[in-house]
């Protein structure tokens, strides 16, 4: 971890309520590609690109907007951060995470994070829908590395329970009452941007992975290092290398994951109209 994540996000606030006004909202969500339509349905929507905040760098990804929304959805005062930078556009685990840092900056206590991911066995199909039960962090880092920021988090947080279990019951309860099957798996986060090989492929399902993706790890460690609440959801969006025929391709994933938004954004939505009531967590500096 860097040093002087305080003061960025001490100004990242700062900025963001001299543009929109203050921010208190307990629930924060991530979107991964194909899900631009949950930003576009906040109401009272307050919006700042990411080019326009301090330390935070707009995703040069198709399918990332790159936008910070304060507002209300489902009845909810939400944050959503629609876009997401990755470790394969140059960015350090430090930066990746900054935008979750910032949630929890901002008062969020429960943060909902999805992304696209390939199948790493054939029980998945692209177009499933797959609940975090855990993951495998072979992305090469950590954001926690360096000095620890102790107003953040303590310096060895426990990541037994880093995707929480009340919150993926909810999520399973949802997608039976919609009729949907959601698959619960261990995601594999690699730093990409090449697509795994067979090889690899074969490699991670030995180790214990279901799906795999260039994202959320990071993120996830640092919601966790500040004692949020973490619910997460993947689209597959393709067959690993070797367990299907053909080659992989992004414009592809992005037309999978958007065919199946859909049923994502009904999912969320559910999960969003049952969480209990939230309240905005202490500010931790």
């Amino acid at each position: 971890m860097s040093t002087g994540n305080v003061a960025k996000l001490r100004e990242l606030r700062g900025v963001i309520e001299a543009a929109i006004g203050p921010v208190h909202a307990p629930l924060g969500i991530i979107l991964g590609s194909g899900l631009g339509a949950v930003a576009d349905a906040v109401t009272d929507a307050r919006r700042l690109p990411y080019g326009r905040l301090p330390h935070l760098s707009p995703s040069t990804v198709i399918g990332h907007k790159g936008e910070f929304v304060a507002g209300r959805w489902r009845g909810r005062d939400v944050v959503v951060l629609s876009g997401r930078v990755h470790r394969y556009e140059g960015h350090s685990h430090d930066a990746v995470a900054l935008p979750v840092r910032l949630l929890g900056a901002l008062g969020v206590d429960t943060v909902i994070v999805t992304n696209a991911a390939g199948a790493l066995h054939t029980r998945l199909q692209p177009g499933d829908l797959m609940l975090l039960a855990d993951h495998i962090n072979l992305s090469g880092g950590n954001p926690l590395t360096g000095k620890n920021d102790a107003p953040l988090g303590p310096r060895f947080p426990d990541m037994t329970a880093a995707y929480d279990v009340e919150l993926r019951a909810l999520a399973k309860s949802v997608a039976a009452r919609l009729g949907q099957d959601l698959h619960e798996g261990v995601y594999v986060g690699l730093q990409g941007p090449s697509y795994e090989t067979p090889a690899e492929v074969r490699m991670l399902a030995q180790l214990g992975g279901d799906a795999v993706g260039m994202s959320t790890v990071s993120e996830v460690i640092a919601a966790r290092h500040m004692g949020l609440r973490v619910l997460g959801l993947s689209c597959i969006t393709n067959l690993g290398a070797g367990l299907g025929s053909g080659t992989l391709d992004h414009s592809h994933v992005g037309a999978v994951a958007q065919a199946a938004s859909e049923r994502m954004i009904a999912l969320l939505a559910g999960v969003v109209d049952g969480l209990p009531s939230l309240a905005c967590r202490p500010r931790p500096f």
